[in-house]
């Protein structure tokens, strides 16, 4: 069986995702398009040889789409995936799931009502094999129990749309749940440090930032963000545990030595440093649907970054640190 998969949104990440599934992954093919620049929809739908539909409801509601992907704007996500639990449908949302932890209760709701999990938020670290493998020692215990974390997250460079808020809600929403994740539990507080601005920033930037955080047993994460590094797509992770610690290997696509000394040259961006994250997680997803059942990071997450992300932002202009408040988790989630 191929499943039949309808794509909301063909962009950048979404034309990604169609190269991936139709190159590399097995079991599934994207046969139909829709996104609110109609050129752009029946241009994707020829090079596929798939359908370019009116709206994303008319996509959603076909007969011939046995899932949904969304790739488009954050904001315009919620409708879209509630319609498609209505439809009975499931479907993999990258982040983030909703704009907003509101939203995103109206969406666990939806889900709540159709009584299952059909919605997968795209949160590709759980699937990079070196985090997996930093999960599988810290959760055999081979280290103790982790003490605090030290991440980083650094970019070349960003546009300058690229706005202080999207530090957290685009970059460190990264972070925020691989840590969730990687520790098992929620964080209940924020703050956010300030260093010297870099000078080859936009003016409008504080850059970098550093957001601390801490989990309900006393974990100290932090997560450094530089957007305007100049150097590479720096990924970096630290656990430090009662008895060792495991972090990330340097991310390097080769290592050069001459008479200049050993040095490494560094990936550039998402894609070519987790692109094996990227294939494994679509191809999870495809064989989880269609073995009808769920896989990976569920609603409850993608409303559980959102929270953070909402003190985090607020942190930004706060002074001090900043409570993190979350509901009760639904039975469904548990």
């Amino acid at each position: 069986m191929t499943l039949r998969i309808g794509m909301i949104g063909p962009g950048g990440m979404g034309r990604a995702h169609i190269e991936r599934i139709h190159s590399v992954i097995s079991g599934g093919r994207v046969v139909g398009v829709s996104d609110v620049n109609a050129d752009n929809a029946r241009a994707v739908a020829e090079q596929i040889g798939g359908t370019a539909f009116d709206s994303s409801t008319d996509l959603i509601n076909s007969p011939d789409i046995d899932a949904i992907m969304i790739t488009s704007h954050g904001p315009a996500h919620e409708p879209d995936v509630i319609a498609a639990i209505e439809a009975g449908k499931y479907v993999f949302c990258e982040k983030p799931l909703a704009p907003t932890a509101e939203a995103c209760v109206r969406i666990m709701e939806a889900e709540q009502k159709a009584g299952r999990k059909l919605v997968t938020v795209g949160f590709m670290r759980r699937f990079d094999a070196s985090y997996r493998e930093m999960k599988q020692i810290i959760d055999d215990g081979e280290i103790g129990e982790p003490l605090m974390v030290n991440c980083a997250h650094r970019n070349p460079t960003v546009p300058e749309f690229y706005t202080w808020d999207m530090a957290i809600n685009d970059t460190a929403i990264h972070e925020i749940d691989t840590m969730r994740w990687l520790l098992g539990e929620e964080f209940v507080s924020a703050r956010v440090d300030k260093p010297k601005k870099t000078s080859l920033r936009f003016e409008h930037l504080q850059d970098p930032l550093v957001l601390i955080l801490y989990t309900e047993s006393g974990v100290r994460v932090s997560d450094e963000v530089f957007v305007n590094c100049q150097y590479g797509y720096d990924i970096q992770c630290e656990v430090v545990a009662e008895t060792g610690a495991v972090r990330l290997s340097d991310q390097e696509l080769v290592q050069r030595a001459d008479k200049l000394g050993r040095r490494n040259r560094l990936t550039m961006d998402h894609n070519q440093r987790f692109g094996g994250a990227f294939v494994t997680e679509v191809q999870e997803w495809i064989t989880a649907v269609t073995e009808d059942r769920h896989t990976g990071s569920s609603s409850w997450d993608g409303y559980a970054a959102a929270v953070v992300c909402d003190a985090g932002v607020q942190a930004l202009t706060a002074d001090g640190e900043v409570p993190i408040s979350m509901m009760d988790k639904p039975a469904l989630y548990a």
